[in-house]
């Protein structure tokens, strides 16, 4: 008898609940407050609250089907879903929606909380009901928050660093090229000076790359005869003709154009660039033969920060490094020490940039450069950047300029990813390939060809 009684209570409305019966209500809180998880409002549905129930689910509704449709264009349309969720008006309206739902969430687990009337379950299931409930109300809430506030800090940093928007452009003979310039601004040094000048050429269809060094010291760069420099400069910088900074190196034509002769390139600000970087653009495609399109200008000093927001980067220090001093061992304030070894940032600043203590030189420094450049390219893995995001989005302003224009980002992330599928190839336009005080740019430019020719898709044959 008590049994048929027992399951009586049990088949009865969860609407209109025997509040005398605790084994009923305990299965009652049970119910309820798993279905509002799973679905938020049904709970409300359930127990009668309709009007609040309905507006619930169908803002859950909403939210999924948006997730939905991010997934659906994930894999039908990359690049669009990208360059969709890098317009910081579509961010600004996903971050109200999740601000939005995170509080809607709060409420409805709050009353469902209050539906399920803990004081008529059974004792050994009350403080259980009350901290699920609560667990699953508060954890989602704050997700959707940390959420939130990470889109923020996106906003913030696409809104600083692409401040291009001009119209997508498309690949030149199949090719995306990017300037590369690592600049060594310390508080010791005097304007802008890129000691790291790199060519990043991407196949646009693979997303292979090619990255070519090019040594600060290059001398007599050509200039290609679009260039408001070839008119001061038709035989190459310097050849004939007078330099203002007093070296023809290719890392002195920044100071030469934006000290001296800003007035060439009149609309370079524009395009969200500068004079002098306009000016070094046109000296490495007359160089290398392969048209520049974009820029990126990364503040070596302020990299510090980036790697300190990764968790540090992993290299192999092939030899101690001295951290300050000059070329006679004087001033040393301590060493990199070798092996391999996750940096600081600090750390790896200085063995970025550290001038002494290698057999070439500038040249070992250069391979350095690029090393550490591609350390901290693999240290950005989707899940340290999701984990580090806030972090790394803080330095992302100090550390790098660029007049990509936010309409690429889409292509050029859905390029990252398959870039990764290859190796990179890598040409160091240095001794004894190339000689740095009389290059034969000739050579130069057939170099330059055959790694083009090796990073690049293979041409289809019938």
């Amino acid at each position: 008898m008590a049994t048929s009684q027992l399951a009586a209570q049990l088949e009865q409305p969860l609407r209109y609940p025997d509040t005398n019966s605790e084994p009923f209500m305990t299965k009652r809180a049970r119910w309820l407050v798993v279905l509002g998880f799973l679905l938020p409002g049904t709970a409300q549905i359930t127990a009668g609250k309709k009007k609040l129930g309905r507006f619930g689910l169908a803002a859950s509704i909403f939210m999924w089907s948006l997730l939905a449709l991010a997934a659906l264009g994930f894999f039908l349309s990359r690049s669009f879903l990208i360059n969709l969720l890098t317009n910081t008006w579509v961010l600004l309206v996903i971050q109200i929606l999740l601000i939005g739902y995170a509080v809607l969430w709060l409420v409805l687990g709050l009353d469902t909380l209050r539906m399920v009337r803990v004081r008529k379950v059974k004792s050994a299931w009350r403080l259980p009901v009350v901290l699920l409930s609560l667990v699953l109300t508060v954890v989602p809430a704050l997700g959707a928050g940390w959420a939130a506030n990470t889109i923020n800090a996106g906003r913030g940093l696409i809104n600083d660093l692409f401040q291009n928007h001009q119209a997508a452009v498309e690949p030149v003979d199949g090719r995306y090229n990017i300037l590369l310039l690592g600049t060594d601004a310390g508080a010791d040094r005097e304007g802008i000076r890129p000691d790291s000048i790199s060519l990043v050429s991407v196949d646009a269809e693979t997303g292979q790359a090619l990255i070519i060094g090019l040594p600060r010291n290059l001398e007599h760069a050509p200039f290609p005869e679009s260039s408001p420099m070839h008119t001061l400069h038709p035989d190459g910088f310097g050849i004939g003709t007078y330099c203002y900074t007093g070296e023809c190196y290719l890392n002195h034509i920044y100071t030469e154009v934006q000290e001296f002769t800003p007035e060439l390139y009149p609309k370079a600000t524009k395009r969200s660039s500068t004079p002098g970087i306009e000016g070094t653009k046109d000296a490495v495609e007359g160089a290398t033969g392969l048209h520049v399109q974009f820029y990126v200008l990364i503040n070596m000093d302020s990299f510090e920060r980036l790697i300190d927001a990764l968790g540090g980067v992993d290299i192999n220090v092939k030899e101690p490094l001295p951290i300050g001093g000059d070329a006679y061992g004087n001033g040393v304030e301590g060493y990199v020490e070798a092996g391999q070894r996750r940096l600081s940032g600090f750390e790896a600043i200085w063995y970025a940039r550290s001038r002494y203590g290698s057999d070439r030189g500038d040249y070992d420094r250069m391979e350095r450069q690029r090393e550490l450049q591609a350390a901290i390219v693999a240290q950005m893995t989707p899940e340290n950047v999701l984990l580090r995001f806030q972090e790394i989005a803080a330095s992302g302003s100090y550390i790098a300029d660029t007049d990509i224009p936010k309409s690429m980002l889409g292509t050029f992330s859905e390029l990252v990813m398959k870039t990764k599928e290859y190796p990179v190839q890598r040409l160091e336009l240095v001794p004894p390939a190339v000689d740095t005080a009389d290059p034969d740019y000739a050579t130069v430019q057939q170099l330059v060809r055959d790694a083009v020719a090796t990073a690049s898709a293979p041409e289809e044959t019938e």
